[in-house]
């Protein structure tokens, strides 16, 4: 995550790169009490914000998004959702804001040309597996993914915010997490108020396990919408990989504590953990210190897909992480069919046939 001084990943202003606040996973504190005023205001204008109509792009396009700021799973769950559109037989294309990269767009994603730096690490890990857009302007990247023959775009996030219309918005949430305190941001990590995000929420995937979600879910089925449940697997080599080994796993994402939790209960010995902010730019100094660290406890260096992507997309650092162990995960939805005959239904609807 990044924020600037009132603001994060909800299309204002950005600062530098840091760790969520532990009062945001808390019932109440004093922190998020004397930030509600400030809340308060945010939540107000990102409201309305909300309310602006969207430009409509020729073609579907469904979003995917959280309700909060931080981690919760929705690169995997994009992918997953290309992987069920091309087998309908739908040409989609992912429009992404291109978060932490330097370049305006609207741009193809270029997965051996550009850096992390460039276009931003989600971006340049998912044009390995499908065609991606960037652009800080979403009309204008709508526009060239449509003028590539795209049928269907999936926005990567983007949910609040107003500038394309959402055929559908399907929302990410951890069931481990939740919505944390369920305040708006700085109090808390919602992006905005719950009822107005509920209000245009299509389908609610809830991933992992965990009761954190389960009120959450309810209401999103009381207002009609769909609840899907999702698991992460991790790839089968790489576990393989390191079964019998310890290793010191490290992570800047915006969950971190789900990847350390998804090596163990992979049957993997995590003898240590280090923490980055989400999106962080590693520095030859940080793979450094990694590396002498594992060499002193005779640990193999593990990490997500996310982080080795601005790693190995960094020209200074590449001598540095031939020895990092990438872990790649994938999402399956438990009720699949499910899933498939509500996209068909709303691709339907938004074509009007």
């Amino acid at each position: 995550m990044r924020c600037g001084p009132i603001c994060c990943r909800c299309g204002w202003n950005s600062g530098l790169p840091m760790h969520e606040p532990a009062f945001w996973h808390r019932p109440s504190s004093l922190t998020s009490r004397l930030l509600t005023p400030i809340a308060v205001l945010y939540g107000a204008i990102a409201s309305q914000r909300m309310q602006k109509p969207g430009a409509d792009a020729g073609i579907p396009v469904i979003c995917v998004g959280n309700y909060h700021v931080g981690g919760a799973g929705k690169t995997p769950t994009v992918l997953a959702l290309v992987h069920l559109l091309r087998e309908l037989g739908e040409r989609p294309c992912v429009l992404s804001r291109g978060y932490g990269g330097r370049l305006h767009g609207p741009l193809h994603v270029d997965a051996h040309g550009h850096a992390a730096a460039d276009v931003g690490d989600e971006p340049l890990m998912m044009a390995r597996h499908v065609p991606v857009v960037v652009s800080r302007d979403r009309v204008a990247g709508a526009a060239m993914a449509k003028s590539d023959e795209a049928s269907v775009i999936v926005m990567d996030d983007g949910f609040q915010n107003p500038a394309l219309r959402k055929d559908v918005s399907m929302i990410v949430v951890d069931a481990h997490r939740g919505l944390g305190n369920g305040r708006v941001f700085p109090a808390g990590p919602l992006r905005a108020p719950l009822p107005p995000q509920l209000a245009r929420t299509d389908a609610l995937i809830v991933i992992g396990e965990g009761s954190a979600a389960d009120s959450l879910a309810s209401t999103v089925a009381a207002r009609g919408g769909l609840v899907l449940r999702a698991r992460v697997y991790p790839d089968g080599g790489a576990v393989a990989a390191l079964r019998g080994q310890r290793v010191l796993a490290f992570a800047g994402i915006g969950d971190p504590a789900r990847f350390f939790r998804t090596l163990r209960e992979s049957g993997i010995d995590v003898a240590a953990t280090r923490t980055f902010p989400d999106h962080h730019a590693y520095t030859r100094e940080d793979v450094a210190a990694l590396l002498a660290d594992a060499k002193r406890e005779a640990l193999v260096l593990v990490t997500t897909e996310k982080d080795m992507a601005r790693l190995r997309s960094n020209a200074d650092l590449a001598p540095q992480v031939r020895d990092i162990v990438q872990f790649p995960v994938t999402l399956r939805f438990e009720d699949e069919p499910a899933l498939r005959q509500f996209v068909v239904e709303r691709l339907r609807k938004a074509r009007g046939t």
